[in-house]
């Protein structure tokens, strides 16, 4: 109850202080960053703003890295937190903003008063979702009342939802109750260096460097999805299955919050064909992954678009359970390129077969517009028009 009554008043303070911030001119755009995949984007809108605008970064410590990159550029970085300080110091730097691009779900928006001056748009963190998120969550149901309006607050603060497809469009009406005509159909910016070669030879360049012995090899990434809250306990012989063919070199790739998970595997193997690189980003893996074995994460729709993508396995070892809590998309199994693998057993078979895998119709249906210019379409849409 203490709880509840505290987000009661911290919405309510928010309520307060960003509707007398609200006379404020509305001359900067906000963009609100809790990951660090976006930094072409923002710095393609800092070089394109007319001279009498502004562009401010918000960030969650998390991304200070990608902070200083782009204070290093020339923008103006600003940390972020939950508290008064964020009341009383950061909102009122939001309400400024005449654009406030946001790459996540921030509970503070369903206090915020929300001008019509001001445009909130939605920039999600990833291309496609095999997981199920807000109303869709099967969790959300158990929710009180008065979280669930809380929610919705949110949902329907984003005046318009960049997305890469009409499916994620989909996804985002279920799963948010807000309009279809909302979903803008411009690509995922973040997804166009994934068609650019001088971003893959960089890649390239700064993997064979840690890692030459990667160099002329198969190389399989193991990614796994970060499991909130669920545990993440795979079968014991999974790392023996992993580094079951001498003709490739077995790359894992936990979430940083698995770093406990990581070092058991390196305990478990003593395979030097299985491999951890934590220097080394999940995004520039990819462009020398010629296998990406994943399970629920996005991942996949990135891995997709790679000309170097040769097959994709969708490891599942606790579908069963996963289908209750977070819950699945429901057509799933219907759109993956793959079938979903259960069994270390069946993995093992899948990872010697090496039978290559066909995303053309997955990339349809998810990758619709997701062709290498959607930084160009944004910045056409949202930025050039600013006066």
């Amino acid at each position: 109850m203490v709880g509840y009554k505290l987000k009661v008043f911290y919405l309510w303070l928010i309520k307060i202080i960003s509707f007398l911030c609200n006379f404020r001119k509305k001359r900067n755009v906000i963009y609100i960053m809790s990951f660090d995949n976006n930094l072409q984007l923002i710095k393609k809108i800092a070089n394109n703003l007319p001279k009498n605008r502004k562009l401010i970064v918000l960030y969650k410590p998390v991304t200070e890295a990608a902070a200083t990159d782009l204070a290093a550029y020339g923008i103006e970085t600003v940390p972020f937190w939950d508290g008064l300080h964020f009341v009383f110091k950061i909102l009122p730097t939001i309400m400024t903003g005449s654009l406030i691009f946001c790459d996540n779900y921030f509970p503070f928006l369903g206090g915020m008063y929300h001008s019509h001056k001001t445009k909130i748009i939605q920039l999600w963190h990833a291309n496609g979702a095999i997981k199920k998120f807000g109303w869709e969550d099967p969790t959300t149901a158990l929710r009180s009342k008065s979280d669930k309006k809380r929610f919705q607050k949110v949902y329907d603060s984003f005046d318009d939802y960049v997305v890469a497809s009409e499916t994620m469009g989909k996804v985002f009406e279920n799963s948010y109750h807000v309009p279809f005509e909302r979903m803008k159909m411009i690509g995922y910016p973040r997804s166009d260096r994934l068609f650019h070669h001088k971003w893959q030879d960089l890649a390239k360049k700064r993997v064979y460097k840690a890692a030459p012995e990667l160099k002329n090899k198969r190389v399989i990434l193991y990614a796994p999805t970060y499991r909130e809250d669920i545990g993440f306990n795979p079968p014991k012989d999974l790392s023996k299955v992993l580094s079951s063919t001498e003709d490739a070199v077995v790359v894992v790739k936990l979430h940083p919050l698995l770093k406990d998970r990581e070092h058991e595997l390196q305990q478990i193997s003593n395979k030097q064909n299985l491999c951890f690189y934590s220097q080394l980003s999940t995004n520039d893996l990819l462009s020398v992954t010629d296998t990406l074995i994943t399970d629920y994460s996005s991942i996949a729709f990135d891995f997709a678009l790679l000309p170097k993508a040769h097959s994709l396995l969708f490891f599942m070892f606790d579908l069963d359970k996963y289908k209750k809590d977070p819950g699945i998309q429901d057509d799933m199994i219907n759109w993956l390129p793959s079938k979903p693998i259960t069994t270390t057993g069946d993995l093992a078979k899948a990872i010697k077969s090496n039978h290559k895998t066909d995303f053309t119709k997955f990339n349809q249906n998810w990758n619709t517009y997701n062709d290498g210019f959607a930084t160009e379409r944004l910045i056409d849409k949202y930025i050039k028009t600013l006066k």
